[in-house]
């Protein structure tokens, strides 16, 4: 009988935690920002190149499209080839499609630079999140190191729509893409240094074949189902869930996802063996995961567009506005989450995170026309705040909990997959509403 035991070596010094920890949360508030920096400089963008809204909107989509649906396929890479690797790829990949987004001569390379950027996103974010998980031990070293990752999450956003609106009317759009530059090739060096290359082998050739075989056709499906899904549900805020452009994508993506499954059942070595998802852990993390994401984009396009059509904030105001709801979430997941964990789980967390959060959108569903900031806003905004660090972070802990070694990869990519998608998902369905009831 073939041996078959699985060998981890790591070479992690507690100074070099330290280092991992800071690198990698460096990464993902850089991620962050570019989601929501663009925004900001999409008119400046408009006016340079001449394009329509509709020509702007695959600027942003682009980078999503790809960020989504390589997500899965980067972490699975990962756990095979390794994620040190394939982290510091994605890394260089990102900042080179940055430099070309700042250089970018027209509209049509420019969409191509943000396509690269998503792709070096998801490498780097599957993969970084890995690193933690793989390095820290489970229990509360580990809970700690993703408290401070949930923390760089929320405070990117917030600063990508602020820095996007003084960037561009300081030094102009093309430093919103140029300032990755020299960020990711620091970074990049550092980590060569510092992270260290864990190796994994198993004994027995047969196992060893396996361990290092990818499932192309599934990678295939998964990533072309995944943009497919992601896309219908972005063209589906501007013509309609219901379109019957809408619905023939939306079929499609269904159909490649279902031949995606499918493959999954019939493959010895699968992308993601059907069993990981019904762990109850893994199943119910990202679940809660689609559905608190989904409510919060939800409810920062809704106050963004109150603010600034409404109440005729300027983009910065209405960036401004958000500072107390980002500082509340900063402070309860970077500190008081991981210490609530500890003491009384994740599930109490991730229960009473929920009810804050929907408690706040409940006080803001009935806001009016003439509505004060700090008389109907801020306090609800406050509560979203604080529901989000607390369940964020717990959400993330449950969902990597139980990984065994050579699934971090795997687990890390579908929690980020279910929180990219949430937000495409839950906008469809609330201006499917909204423009049903007008």
């Amino acid at each position: 009988m073939q041996d078959q035991r699985l060998t981890i070596t790591k070479t992690y010094s507690s100074s070099q935690l330290s280092v991992v920890l800071a690198l990698i949360t460096l990464v993902q508030f850089m991620i962050a920002v570019d989601a929501m920096i663009v925004q900001v400089a999409l008119p400046s963008i408009g006016r340079e190149f001449g394009v329509s809204v509709n020509g702007l909107q695959w600027i942003v989509t682009a980078y999503g499209l790809t960020l989504a649906g390589f997500l899965m396929l980067s972490g699975r890479v990962g756990d095979i080839y390794g994620y040190k690797k394939l982290f510091i790829i994605g890394l260089l990949l990102f900042s080179l499609a940055s430099l070309t987004g700042g250089l970018a001569p027209s509209e049509i390379v420019l969409i191509l630079a943000r396509v690269v950027q998503g792709l070096g996103a998801a490498m780097a974010s599957a993969t970084g999140l890995s690193i933690l998980v793989a390095a820290f031990p489970e229990g509360k070293k580990r809970n700690r190191a993703l408290s401070v990752f949930s923390a760089a999450i929320g405070s990117g956003f917030a600063a990508g729509m602020i820095l996007g609106g003084i960037i561009t009317a300081t030094l102009g759009w093309r430093w919103v893409f140029d300032i990755n530059v020299p960020i990711g090739i620091v970074v990049s060096l550092l980590s060569i240094k510092y992270i260290s290359t864990g190796t994994t082998e198993r004994t027995g050739s047969h196992e060893n074949r396996q361990h290092r075989h990818l499932d192309i056709f599934g990678a295939i499906s998964i990533t072309a189902g995944l943009m497919l899904l992601v896309y219908s549900l972005n063209i589906a805020q501007n013509i309609g869930i219901g379109s019957l452009q809408t619905l023939e994508l939306l079929l499609l993506s269904a159909i490649v996802l279902a031949v995606f499954i499918l493959i999954e059942y019939r493959s010895k070595s699968p992308l993601m063996p059907l069993g990981f998802l019904r762990r109850s852990s893994i199943f119910g993390a990202n679940a809660v995961a689609l559905l608190q994401v989904g409510s919060f984009w939800a409810m920062i396009f809704i106050l963004t567009n109150y603010l600034q059509y409404v109440r005729a904030y300027s983009a910065l105001s209405a960036g401004l506005a958000f500072i107390p709801m980002v500082v509340s979430y900063l402070v309860v997941s970077a500190f008081l989450s991981v210490r609530l964990v500890n003491r009384f789980g994740v599930k109490p967390l991730i229960i009473s995170g929920m009810a804050l959060q929907t408690i706040g959108y409940l006080f803001l569903s009935p806001i009016s026309l003439t509505e004060s900031y700090f008389g109907g806003l801020l306090v609800p905004m406050l509560l979203i705040g604080v529901g989000t660090g607390l369940s964020f972070t717990a959400i993330n802990i449950a969902a990597l909990t139980g990984t065994r070694r050579g699934e971090e990869g795997l687990a890390s990519g579908l929690i980020n997959t279910s929180r990219q998608i949430a937000g495409p998902i839950v906008l469809a369905i609330l201006l499917t509403v909204a423009n049903f009831e007008t």
